[in-house]
């Protein structure tokens, strides 16, 4: 999950403009199929890329937002890897993984496949990383991705001391075996995760000196870090089929979107994946950029969060209901974000099969005079509505559309309110600090609608920022998980976001194009359909 996700939002102030007097008054280029080369293949040079501030330190169990998933995933190495262009999973270190009842699976891995410290991936190191993230002791983020492994249960309830899950089994030195609590279909899917990467041994010894230099089996290892730059190096042993193409690769901090792309039009950086709301404006930005740009649809969500610490909003249905009818998300899409987000009526994106935008229905439909009546009637809301977001992305033009729309609408006293950064944000998020409402946003972690849907709304789920607590919610996805057809499976799926749509402990905004620029110094710069730059892939003109 990276529910966490900070998504490549553009905004104009153009747009607030005329909101704000309102109420005073009353993407896609042609990508490849495969990463980068094969290993040996000839490369070079160092790149320059626009990177945020991680929330925590780089274990991939415990990386559960996309500044610091960025990283972890330039220098891991899973099961399974995402295609490029369609995001299909084909096998990376997995040679098979394979299963006769979709919840006893054998998993058989490549030979020779080594970790940055020269030591061999072996079944043991996804058997014991696996448990390592699932137990409680160990306090990881990505422990609910462990959730459907038999005996999971037993050792990530709190307070819990068990250190292994049943269903994980080492067979020999290339074979390890999972049992599911349920049938689960789309196992095989999810395993491309960076929650799901082996771990070295080194790892287990010393977690904290890991911590310090993180190690991997991917196309990168990471050579130093500070607040300002990760800084990582192609691995020369890398035994994939994805090879990095640069020698270097660092990930710089920027805080505003419009320095990063001033440096990238400068040849001062290689790539940004936001640009600044002006320049969306009429798409200037490929005046600047030509043939330096592309933008394509992925598999993003963005929407509002209403926070469960606040009492008038967790117990009035009404309210949520009034204010997600008085976004204006058709006008804001056009005006404020100049047609780089899809208005959403649902909360999964169409690059996800069996997606229907459809089941937040009316609620996501903007209607003042609908809203202003549901508002009365709910009550209204005492005192000012905040509504958070973080102040490194291109968040507050849009949300201070938000809050001007709810005000035109309904009347409420909506105030933006930003915090310094998104690891800040997400510590305020943790610790139940904030009231109102304030933004989420996700990057799908494997192609499946039930990744849209369970990381982020079953209970005790590590993304579900609402506390969303509805046990048929939770049935539902078990039932679809056992689904013997992705047919079947997806129709529960929408059975279970149906009732996002009745409850709302969200609100949709709309679905993230993803708008990117790079300099005249790289080629061959390539996007995911998970909006994400292909770190393997890009080279540097020598």
């Amino acid at each position: 999950m990276r529910g966490r996700s900070r998504l490549m939002i553009a905004t104009a102030t153009a747009g607030i403009a005329m909101l704000a007097l309102s109420a005073c008054g009353g993407g896609g280029g042609t990508q490849g199929n495969q990463a980068g080369g094969q290993a040996g293949e000839s490369g070079g040079g160092e790149v320059v890329i626009k990177g945020c501030t991680p929330e925590n330190p780089l274990v991939p169990g415990n990386t559960s937002e996309t500044c610091g998933g960025d990283i972890v995933d330039a220098f891991t190495a899973k099961l399974v890897h995402y295609n490029t262009e369609t995001a299909d999973p084909e096998m990376d270190i997995a040679e098979s993984i394979e299963s006769d009842d979709n919840q006893n699976f054998t998993v058989k891995l490549k030979q020779g496949y080594k970790f940055h410290d020269g030591t061999e991936v072996k079944a043991k190191n996804f058997v014991d990383a696996w448990n390592y993230t699932a137990a409680a002791k160990n306090g990881q983020a990505g422990s609910y991705f462990m959730s459907a492994i038999e005996g999971a249960e037993e050792i990530s309830a709190e307070g819990a001391t068990g250190e292994t899950m049943s269903g994980l089994a080492v067979v020999d030195d290339y074979t390890f075996t999972i049992k599911t609590t349920e049938k689960v279909s789309n196992l095989p899917v999810r395993l491309g995760y960076s929650a799901f990467a082996p771990m070295p041994d080194s790892f287990f010894a010393d977690p904290k000196a890991f911590e310090d230099k993180p190690i991997g089996a991917g196309p990168f290892q990471i050579e130093s870090k500070d607040t300002q730059n990760t800084v990582l190096t192609k691995f020369a042993d890398y035994s994939g089929e994805y090879a990095a193409n640069v020698d270097k690769l660092t990930f710089r901090v920027y805080t505003e979107p419009a320095a990063a792309y001033t440096d990238v039009v400068a040849n001062n950086l290689d790539y940004t994946n936001e640009i600044p709301s002006d320049q969306m404006i009429g798409e200037a930005y490929k005046s600047d950029l030509t043939d330096r740009n592309l933008n394509r649809a992925s598999g993003r969500f963005a929407g509002i969060v209403f926070s469960p610490n606040d009492e008038q909003l967790k117990e009035n249905l009404q309210l949520r209901q009034a204010l997600s009818m008085a976004i204006n998300r058709d006008l804001i899409a056009k005006d404020i974000m100049h047609g780089s987000v899809i208005p959403a009526k649902g909360w999964a994106p169409s690059v996800v099969d069996g997606a229907t935008d459809s089941a937040c229905g009316e609620y996501c439909t903007f209607d003042a005079e609908k809203a202003k009546a549901l508002y009365e009637e709910s009550g209204g809301y005492d005192g000012p509505l905040t509504l958070t977001v973080n102040g490194d992305g291109a968040h507050r033009e849009w949300a201070e559309a938000v809050c001007n729309s709810i005000k035109n609408a309904v009347g409420a006293e909506c105030i933006v309110q930003l915090t310094p950064d998104f690891a800040t944000f997400n510590k305020q998020i943790d610790a139940g600090e904030l009231k109102g409402m304030f933004r989420t946003g996700w990057q799908m972690d494997y192609p499946s609608i039930e990744n849209f849907l369970g990381p982020i709304y079953a209970t005790g789920a590590d993304s579900n920022w609402s506390k969303y607590d509805n046990p048929d919610f939770n049935a539902k996805l078990a039932e679809a998980a056992a689904a013997d057809s992705e047919d079947e499976a997806n129709k529960l799926y929408q059975e279970a976001e149906q009732m996002l749509g009745q409850d709302l402990p969200t609100t949709p905004l709309w679905y993230p194009t993803t708008t990117v620029g790079w300099s005249d110094n790289v080629t061959d710069v390539k996007i995911n359909a998970f909006g994400v730059l292909d770190f393997s892939a890009i080279k540097a003109k020598n």
